[in-house]
């Protein structure tokens, strides 16, 4: 008889929720050869109708941009590594109308608020606000699946499945 109960391991991540609302296109669709050409991995984008990016699922922050803040990075406990990427050549904004608040290492949950944006600020520099999400390391996860074609309800509508 043990007197020490082993912890429960916790579940492996299946599936991703929207992490902002709005539409959700194929990654092939971002007007972005790096992205629609898939050359980070494969994911899915989200032409945003709000300004808040939150976590897509429970996870570790394994990069927040501190200069140019228009990107995150996450890695899951099924071992999927993904980066949120906001807006297109944003980085040329130099962290202008961006704000994170996610740091890196922190734990997450899903839902949680990772980052900020000022769609119109965006917008009126001349630069597109689609904001995609990526699984770095999607040769691992060959059997994963996309959603779109929907408009998506933030932290609720499952756009990716492991």
């Amino acid at each position: 008889m043990s007197f020490f109960k082993k912890k429960a391991s916790e579940e492996p991540v299946k599936e991703l929720t929207a992490f902002v609302p709005g539409e959700v296109i194929p990654i092939t669709e971002v007007k972005d050869q790096v992205f629609s050409t898939k050359v980070l991995g494969d994911g899915v984008a989200i032409q945003p109708a709000a300004q808040v990016i939150t976590a897509p699922c429970d996870g570790v922050i394994s990069m927040a941009d501190e200069d140019s803040k228009h990107a995150i990075g996450m890695t899951l406990n099924n071992g999927a590594e993904i980066l949120l990427h906001i807006g297109l050549d944003t980085v040329s904004l130099n962290g202008e109308g961006f704000r994170v608040f996610a740091k890196k290492n922190a734990k997450v949950k899903r839902g949680d608020k990772l980052l900020e944006f000022d769609k119109k600020f965006i917008e009126e520099k001349g630069f597109e606000t689609t904001c995609v999400l990526v699984v770095t390391n999607s040769d691992d996860y060959s059997d994963t699946e996309y959603i779109s074609g929907m408009k998506a309800v933030q932290n609720e509508t499952v756009i990716c499945r492991f």
